[in-house]
């Protein structure tokens, strides 16, 4: 290995020579951490490689159709993830992220939320696991997926090598998407409970990211950047409004929490642009428990340190350290996020659906060619219709094609006989409501249309649960996984079932 140019400081951008390609490459994160003295415990992204040198494995997928398993590493040394290489092997099937690798060389990988004070959605008490094709994005115009956490999603490790325990000082940031968010407990990262339940003020110190009022809150209506320090989520010195802590909407978010004793801080940014901002930094909590802190060095993605997992949010990157970072050595970081150039990509793929058109979405499974979505009342379901049926059923076989209504990016569909009903997923079932313009409605009410998993048409995700298709079963429309606790889940004939041609609406 040629000799590499070590960091003189945290404001110095090193350049490390890399023997196998013979290229420079800029320090990454972990890499600036370390120069500043507060070196990375754990390092997670699915995105990218986190330190410069990094070329191992940083996440793994599991296919649908057999089971396989395949790891996704850097396209180089410190790139960014090898997206393609996720394309090939979940080509014609559905792929969840199966474990989040930790790059710091300590082990610890981040993998399947297990059972705790909250019990996991599935039948053995776990949470679900993340799609691995839900957030795509590029960095620097390459093509990446993250971790898009839907409600009951979540990731965990109990065991964690040298992270903060006590009243020891850490620090952490996520590069997290600022438009993805609820009220729900809790979309975490950081330090929680190592068995699951909550223990007690001050067991935790984890980032949080939404717009929950229940023990804390910013500025304006949300969502915030807060921390979870169990029992409470703190925008400031105690619980309640601080007023310093702004609503932040950056569509990529830098969230910055570090505490020590009897000393904690909150930062923030845009992180396509700019520089960290300061919304706290002083003393921890006057409540009993939070000084000194009772930290227990567990890891959590997308869940409270009791397991809680009503949250969502999506996470592309993150890491802890150890020790308490300065102001200056996040600065060099949040740069280099800066230089990662975060930016949007498309999440739709397959035949295109034209804006405002009518169409009509004909099942493919062998048996059923002659139906389509339709909706009976408030049913979604299928209906067998051609040109001799009525004028009513073709029209409850129509919809008109809409901008999705909680993300434009994707799709929603009007109903053609009730304008102003939309179909939307309520406990994974697809109804014909009126749209009530709330955010959960919207949110519902929005899919993502791909190439057919079988080779047909489009198969439709929805947006907020992008592990979930529509789906007909028993002639009943569903948002279904393959494979999963409910019957309309079964991963037999799931491919064809959630394959839909488009054609021009009936009505």
């Amino acid at each position: 290995m040629a000799p590499r140019l070590r960091l003189q400081g945290a404001g110095v951008l090193a350049l490390a020579f890399v023997a196998t390609t013979g290229v420079l490459v800029a320090a990454g994160p972990c890499d600036l951490y370390a120069s500043g003295g507060t070196p990375c415990i754990a390092a997670h992204s699915t995105t990218r490689a986190l330190y410069s040198a990094f070329a191992g494995p940083l996440y793994q997928v599991k296919r649908g159709s057999d089971g396989a398993t395949t790891t996704i590493a850097p396209l180089a040394a410190g790139g960014v993830a090898n997206a393609a290489a996720q394309d090939s092997f979940c080509a014609s099937t559905t792929c969840l992220i199966t474990v989040i690798y930790d790059q710091s060389g300590r082990g610890n990988h981040l993998t399947q939320a297990p059972p705790g004070g909250f019990k996991g959605p599935e039948s053995n008490g776990y949470d679900n696991l993340a799609s691995a094709t839900g957030a795509p994005v590029t960095l620097n115009g390459q093509k990446a997926y993250g971790v898009f956490i839907s409600p009951g999603t979540g990731y965990r490790n109990n065991a964690v090598s040298g992270s903060a325990k006590g009243d020891a000082a850490e620090g952490m940031y996520a590069v997290l998407d600022g438009t993805h968010y609820n009220g729900a407990c809790c979309f975490d990262y950081g330090n929680a409970e190592t068995n699951n339940l909550d223990i007690g003020n001050g067991h935790m110190e984890a980032i949080y990211f939404g717009d929950s009022t229940a023990w804390g809150s910013g500025s304006g209506s949300g969502p915030w950047i807060m921390a979870d320090l169990e029992n409470g989520l703190f925008s400031g010195s105690g619980a309640g409004n601080n007023a310093g802590d702004p609503s932040v909407s950056s569509r990529f978010l830098t969230a910055v929490i570090k505490g020590g004793p009897n000393k904690w801080a909150i930062r923030g940014a845009n992180a396509a642009s700019g520089s960290l901002s300061t919304y706290y930094s002083g003393a921890r909590p006057s409540k009993s428990g939070y000084n000194p802190m009772s930290k227990e060095g567990a890891i959590i993605l997308g869940i409270g340190g009791d397991n809680s997992n009503g949250a969502q949010g999506t996470f592309y990157e993150g890491v802890m350290t150890t020790g308490y970072p300065s102001d200056a050595t996040e600065n060099s970081v949040q740069a280099n996020v800066v230089a990662a150039k975060y930016a949007t990509t498309s999440l739709t793929s397959g035949p295109a659906l034209a804006m405002g058109s009518s169409v009509s979405l004909r099942a493919t499974t062998a048996g059923y060619t002659t139906r389509y979505l339709a909706h009976t009342g408030s049913t979604v379901d299928t209906q067998v219709v051609s040109s001799s049926s009525s004028t009513a059923l073709k029209q409850q076989a129509s919809w008109t094609v809409r901008a999705g209504l909680g993300n434009s990016a994707c799709l929603s569909f009007e109903s053609k006989d009730t304008p102003g009903s939309y179909i939307r997923h309520s406990d994974f079932a697809l109804l014909l409501n009126t749209n009530d313009g709330t955010k959960q409605f919207h949110e519902d009410a929005t899919f993502c249309p791909q190439a057919g998993l079988n080779g047909q048409g489009n198969s439709i995700r929805a947006w907020g649960y992008p592990t979930r298709y529509v789906r007909h079963y028993s002639n009943v429309a569903y948002v279904a996984s393959n494979g999963g606790v409910h019957t309309f889940d079964a991963a037999a004939s799931f491919n064809d079932d959630v394959s839909w041609v488009v054609s021009t609406g009936f009505a």
